[in-house]
């Protein structure tokens, strides 16, 4: 769906087409009511907290859903992150602005003669002792580094016999906002942020998973609202999924 048919489908969807009980919700109200429900679906799938629930890479359909999002870098592509030496045998890399969750990677690290050799990466929790465990740290003849998230980026640890020379993640990203601004007064507003949009951004994942976004806003407005339906419109969204 373009952006006009995901506006059209939520109004219809909303109101039932027959009855129209319920008010006209401006565009902007719109957009961040299938923002919202935007964000939940990738989350639900991407990373769940619940083990109960999906997540990324169970099945094909998980995978289909959000394989537009799905990014990974690659020397060749020329989009992995230059790290830097950040003491105490680790090397640090800055998050990608659009980074959203963590799918996988390596990194390319050097040791004597042996240069940009590939590792695999290995996140580790702040309680780990992969540090001076011998069976848990990272090392250059394993092929393995462990990396750690934290509020400067992404800490990669050696055992300091090599260096890292660059990070290569696979992650998911931040969707774009999606908006119908032109439909809106004079063709643009401003987004709580104080983001002014105009024209129109459609929604980047796959298009079969348009029409349940839609659902999933319409039911969101639906508790909002206090709509007797509800209980109808979350079957619908529990169905599809």
């Amino acid at each position: 769906m373009n952006m006009r048919e995901m506006h059209y489908d939520f109004k219809q969807k909303l109101n039932k087409i027959d009855s129209q009980k319920n008010r006209n919700l401006q565009v902007p109200e719109i957009d961040w009511k299938l923002n919202e429900a935007q964000e939940i679906f990738v989350k639900v799938i991407a990373q769940p907290r619940l083990r109960s629930q999906l997540g990324f890479e169970i099945n094909q359909r998980t995978i289909d859903d959000i394989r537009t999002i799905v990014l990974n870098q690659t020397p060749a592509n020329n989009n992995c992150i230059q790290t830097f030496n950040f003491g105490d045998d680790s090397f640090l890399a800055q998050i990608p602005e659009d980074y959203w969750f963590f799918v996988g990677g390596k990194v390319y690290a050097t040791k004597d003669s042996c240069v940009n050799v590939r590792l695999s990466i290995r996140p580790v929790t702040h309680d780990d002792e992969h540090d001076v465990s011998v069976f848990d740290r990272s090392s250059f003849e394993w092929r393995i580094a462990n990396i750690r998230f934290n509020k400067d980026g992404i800490k990669i640890f050696t055992d300091g016999t090599f260096d890292i020379n660059l990070l290569c993640l696979n992650y998911i990203k931040k969707p774009v906002r999606i908006h119908n601004a032109q439909d809106f007064h004079n063709g643009q507003y401003e987004w709580p942020d104080g983001t002014l949009l105009s024209g129109t951004q459609a929604c980047e994942l796959p298009e079969p998973v348009h029409g349940e976004i839609v659902d999933l806003a319409v039911l969101l407005t639906s508790i909002d609202i206090n709509s007797p339906d509800t209980q109808q419109k979350q079957n619908k969204v529990q169905l599809t999924n």
